[in-house]
C-alpha cells in the first residue's frame, strides 16, 4: 500500500476584497498517495492558483492542517517552508521562469546550487536530468535559443534536479500550441510511471484527463471526478 504524499484536512484560506471576505479555500479535503498523478481543474477565481501555492509552501492556511511528506506544514517557520520548497517539491510553472542569461544546463543547476552541492556534481546532475528530457544535446543553449517546448522540459528537468518528492505543474501547457502540449503531457506520464508524484492544476479538461485521477475545484470547493 502507499505512503500518503499529501494530506489536507479542513484547510480554510480566506482574503478581504473591500468589504468583502473571499473563501478562497473552504474546508478542502485531499488526499494524495506517493506515485500518484493526480490534476486539478477548475475556472479562473476557483481556487486552484490558492491551492497549488498551498500545497506548494508558498503560504499556510489560516485553519485546518496540512501535512506534506511527513511533514506538518501548516506549523512551520517562514524558514523551515523554504527549506521543505527546496528540498521536497519540484515546481513546473507555465511560463518556463527560466533566467535568460543562463544556459539550458545552468538553469537546471540552479536548485543545488541555492543546496550548496559542489560544482562538479551539480553539473553532472544537471546534464543526468536534461538527458531525462531528452535535451542533453541543447545545454549550451540560452533559453532564446530554444523553442517553448524545449524551454518546459528544461523547467521539468530543473524541477527534477533537487530529486523531490512531488513535482507541482503549474499550467504547464498553458504556454504551448497543442502538438507541444501533447508531448510534454507524455513526458510527464513517463515520470509518473517511473515513481514520481505529480501534482497539475489546469483549467483545461482534455490536459486534466491525462492523470490517472482528477479532482475539480469551484467557489474553494473541492469534488471528485470532473465538474466543471
Amino acid at each position: 500500500m502507499s505512503e500518503v504524499m499529501i494530506s489536507m484536512s479542513k484547510i480554510e484560506k480566506t482574503y478581504k476584497l473591500g468589504d468583502n471576505i473571499v473563501h478562497a479555500l473552504d474546508h478542502i479535503d485531499l488526499t494524495i498517495e506517493e506515485g500518484a498523478f493526480v490534476s486539478i481543474v477548475g475556472p479562473s477565481g476557483s481556487g486552484k492558483s490558492t491551492l497549488m501555492n498551498m500545497m506548494g509552501c508558498l503560504d499556510k492556511p489560516d485553519a485546518g492542517e496540512y501535512t506534506l511528506g511527513g511533514s506538518h506544514i501548516d506549523r512551520l517557520k517562514d524558514r523551515d517552508l523554504a527549506e521543505i520548497r527546496n528540498r521536497k517539491i519540484g515546481f513546473i510553472f507555465q511560463n518556463f521562469n527560466l533566467l535568460g542569461k543562463l544556459t539550458a544546463v545552468e538553469n537546471v543547476e540552479m536548485p543545488l546550487l541555492y543546496r550548496g552541492v559542489k560544482a562538479k556534481n551539480r553539473r553532472a546532475r544537471a546534464l543526468e536530468c536534461l538527458k531525462l528530457v531528452g535535451l542533453e544535446e541543447r545545454a549550451t543553449h540560452l533559453p532564446n535559443q530554444l523553442s517553448g517546448g524545449q524551454q518546459q522540459r528544461v523547467a521539468i528537468a530543473r524541477a527534477l534536479a533537487g530529486q523531490p518528492q512531488i513535482l507541482l505543474a503549474d499550467e504547464p501547457t498553458g504556454a504551448l500550441d497543442s502538438k507541444t502540449s501533447e508531448d510534454i503531457m507524455k513526458l510527464l506520464t513517463t515520470l509518473n510511471n517511473s515513481g514520481r508524484t505529480i501534482v497539475l492544476i489546469t483549467h483545461d479538461l482534455n490536459v486534466a484527463r491525462k492523470a490517472k485521477r482528477t479532482v475539480s475545484i469551484r467557489d474553494g470547493r473541492l469534488q471528485e471526478g470532473e465538474h466543471i
